[in-house]
């Protein structure tokens, strides 16, 4: 046997590396990040979380158990600029600084954002502070959200759900729906924008539409999470 010579590539020729933590239920947020980031040049590298088939306060907040855990999966070798904690409510639940705080913890990420932290920055940045929000999920689910985003100075006193519980289905919910419940609640005159929570909700084939139908802003989780990671890795 021979032993074979190699170079190899510098890290400073490495292009900036994403990360992203993605719910172990949810069959919406890589194949939209796929969409989305197919002319970006940073790589995604991809960590699952165990989440549970029912979206209840409960399940969500047992997020926090395995955040650190979830980060740790993803390479050593690399520091990124940003890594994205992909769920909606659990970021209102836990809290935005907690999350970061946890991601932190076994991964070299300088900076952590998720949905929730990622669309307060994408409705200031549009200037927008009056929402529509479309959610796919229980009242226990939605406060807790709909107080964050208030906090945050965004209101979403116009507010519709599908009352959906299990993620299987969440995930089925077709786009004709989404356009349909987003375009009527966002006809609303109070409104400026809409918001379509949740990562597992299929919105990239219908945020064109509904936004050429209501002329307004609209994003959803993983719109604006991917805005959001792009603009902290400097796009």
């Amino acid at each position: 046997m021979s032993n074979i010579a190699y170079t190899l590539i510098p890290d400073s020729a490495l292009p900036a590396a994403l990360g992203l933590i993605v719910l172990q239920t949810d069959e919406t947020l890589e194949p939209e990040f796929k969409r989305s980031f197919a002319d970006h040049p940073s790589p995604i590298y991809a960590s699952r979380i165990p989440s549970g088939a029912e979206v209840t306060t409960e399940s969500l907040s047992g997020m926090e158990d395995h955040i650190t855990a979830s980060a740790g999966l993803l390479p050593k070798t690399l520091t990124y600029p940003v890594v994205g904690y992909g769920c909606t409510s659990a970021s209102s639940i836990i809290g935005s600084e907690r999350v970061e705080q946890l991601v932190q913890k076994s991964c070299n990420a300088v900076m952590v954002t998720n949905p929730l932290r990622a669309a307060t920055a994408f409705a200031h940045h549009k200037g927008v502070s009056k929402l529509a929000m479309l959610s796919p999920y229980i009242e226990e689910v939605n406060v807790p959200l709909r107080n964050a985003f208030q906090a945050a100075g965004l209101s979403t006193d116009v507010f519709g759900t599908f009352g959906e519980a299990q993620e299987a289905k969440v995930a089925r919910i077709t786009t004709d729906s989404v356009v349909e419940a987003a375009t009527s609640l966002g006809s609303d005159n109070n409104v400026e924008g809409v918001f379509l929570s949740c990562t597992n909700l299929k919105t990239f084939n219908a945020i064109p539409i509904i936004r050429e139908m209501i002329n307004k802003p609209v994003f959803s989780s993983n719109y604006a999470l991917a805005w959001h990671m792009k603009r902290i890795a400097g796009e």
